[in-house]
């Protein structure tokens, strides 16, 4: 076992041992839950480590080269500990894994078994199934650049690089009123085009929801109404007055890269591909066949 505790290599070594497991768990919003399969709390590492959460794990499948190490935690869904409405939300997507075998006697004397990350979670019967992602499962993602006519940047990523904090790209206000949490309605809007945050974002600033944000489908304007639809409903409750920040939105052409966000020099498509149709073309008698640009 590479990296052991040599105290705890004794010990494991002299047959009548006293150890456990115990996992930390960090959200990507920084909140943080520790748990262990002990029968009391154990603390170490700045946190509590409780005994109460009835979470287990399987056991862990750690591999020498490059092959991902994978493995399943389960437990029991509370308001307590892990809560299903906040699974629900996403919040534990993609959350930060580190587990341990422990000496509960003495706590000084841990091995790091596993660090990764929450992958797919299922929920059935009052509890949850979550499966831990190792370190080396970077490795199976897709890199590179995709050859296409659109954008493959995210407005304001580090490749589109555009300030979307910049006056009249952002709007924050309070919710007005709201239709299951998809539909956000106002009496007026004044300032920004019909259609102009099609593709943005809905961000939630405050509330249960807070953290929470959502994709834009439709912005319409109906006499002074505007009437911002979402893709899917935010599963967070975001009531009347709640603070709200609507981002602008970006269709991935050139001429919105252009136009709109004055920012061409970072545009990340490749707008003159020819197309299908110029592929298979042929030259014919009565077509211009001068070898000349497409534009």
């Amino acid at each position: 076992m590479a990296g052991i505790d040599p105290a705890l290599q004794a010990h494991l070594e002299g047959g009548l041992t006293t150890v456990c497991h115990a996992w930390q768990i960090t959200r990507s919003d920084g909140v943080a839950f520790a748990f262990t399969d002990h029968d009391l709390p154990l603390v170490f590492n700045g946190a509590t480590f409780r005994a109460d959460a009835g979470l287990s794990a399987k056991a862990i499948a750690q591999t020498t080269g490059l092959a991902v190490d994978n493995t399943e935690a389960i437990g029991a869904l509370s308001d307590a500990s892990i809560r299903e409405d906040e699974i629900e939300q996403g919040r534990f997507d993609g959350a930060e894994v580190v587990a341990w075998l422990v000496n509960w006697a003495d706590v000084s004397q841990r091995w790091l078994q596993f660090r990764g990350t929450i992958g797919e979670i299922r929920r059935a019967d009052g509890a949850f199934r979550a499966e831990l992602r190792g370190l080396t499962e970077a490795l199976n993602r897709t890199l590179g650049r995709v050859y296409q006519k659109p954008c493959t940047a995210v407005l304001g990523d580090a490749q589109c690089r555009f300030d979307t904090t910049l006056p009249g790209y952002t709007l924050t206000l309070p919710v007005d009123v709201q239709e299951e949490g998809r539909r956000f309605i106002w009496d007026s809007l004044p300032g920004f085009d019909e259609e102009f945050f099609i593709r943005g974002r809905v961000n939630v600033l405050e509330g249960p929801a807070k953290g929470l944000f959502g994709l834009i489908k439709h912005d319409r304007v109906r006499g002074k109404t505007r009437t911002i639809e979402l893709w899917e409903p935010i599963k967070g409750d975001v009531s009347s007055g709640t603070q709200i920040k609507l981002i602008a939105g970006c269709n991935k052409q050139m001429e919105t890269c252009r136009l709109k966000f004055n920012n061409l020099l970072n545009f990340q498509g490749f707008p003159d591909i020819p197309g299908e149709d110029w592929v298979i073309a042929v030259p014919k008698v009565t077509g211009t066949n001068s070898g000349g640009s497409l534009r």
